[in-house]
């Protein structure tokens, strides 16, 4: 495993890149990934100014895609005091509004949190990466972590239905992972959960909701294009969607992205 230095601010820290592996959002294709070394310790300022750059964490390690012919990990955030909820996801809000929310450190989890996460994956994710669930992995995935990440807690009375990890930053909220009572399909509690995590950032006056990554090819990443308007970052900058692609529109974002090089590289030469 090479060294490897992005061109970042934060070229003092110490990150190595990975060997080609597959894909886990596009069939038949490889990915690598650049990640800080974990022995690190980075703080909130240090933590924000990677998300800015298109980092994301995951327990102890923070990360980057660098994949070759491939540039469709897009780190998307929603300018929260922009947003507006369609019509889907204000029916979302009402049907859990029966809900109470609390926030508790992701250090505090317990035993109520893991048989939530444990029931999640076996029903709803028997075919990814994390099945089977066990315990040391919701520890390495969702306790353990480099700054002080928090759970918003959704309970309905004494029983708690769902969970997400959130990572505080200095320019917002950065949305890690929701797991929820598979039971409650009918509350469309992921969606109602990156809602209260707009509504957080906004009560703290904070700017952004960082999505994660949104891969227009990966069918089940492009609930994230519904959070609009939607800011992306292509080849170091941040663009604005203003609206709601179409599915064309997708897929040409995405035949625009398998390419090292960045869209439209080669026009001043063409004309």
């Amino acid at each position: 495993m090479n060294s490897y230095h992005p061109k970042s601010l934060l070229n003092d820290l110490q990150y190595y890149i990975t060997p080609p592996h597959s894909c886990s959002y596009l069939e038949n294709k490889s990915a690598r990934m650049v990640f800080l070394d974990p022995a690190h310790r980075i703080d909130v300022v240090s933590l924000s100014e990677l998300s800015r750059l298109g980092f994301r964490r995951s327990g102890d390690f923070v990360y980057r895609p660098e994949c070759h012919l491939c540039r469709q990990c897009l780190s998307s955030r929603v300018p929260v005091a922009e947003f507006h909820m369609n019509s889907t996801q204000k029916k979302a809000w009402k049907r859990n509004q029966d809900l109470t929310v609390k926030i508790t450190r992701t250090a505090d989890a317990s035993e109520i949190h893991y048989a939530l996460y444990e029931r999640y994956i076996n029903e709803r994710h028997a075919d990814g990466d994390m099945f089977p669930p066990s315990l040391d992995q919701f520890e390495k995935f969702l306790v353990h972590s480099c700054t002080d990440s928090f759970f918003l807690e959704f309970w309905k009375d004494d029983k708690l239905i769902s969970v997400s990890s959130c990572d505080p930053l200095d320019d917002g909220v950065s949305a890690v992972y929701t797991f929820f009572d598979p039971d409650e399909n009918r509350r469309s509690l992921g969606v109602f959960a990156v809602l209260k995590q707009i509504e957080h950032a906004k009560a703290l006056g904070l700017p952004y909701v960082y999505l994660g990554y949104w891969v227009p090819h990966s069918n089940k990443m492009n609930y994230k294009s519904q959070y609009v308007p939607l800011e992306l970052l292509i080849d170091g900058q941040w663009r604005r969607l203003n609206r709601l692609l179409n599915p064309e529109e997708i897929q040409q974002l995405g035949n625009s992205l398998m390419t090292t090089l960045p869209s439209g590289w080669n026009n001043p030469i063409i004309k």
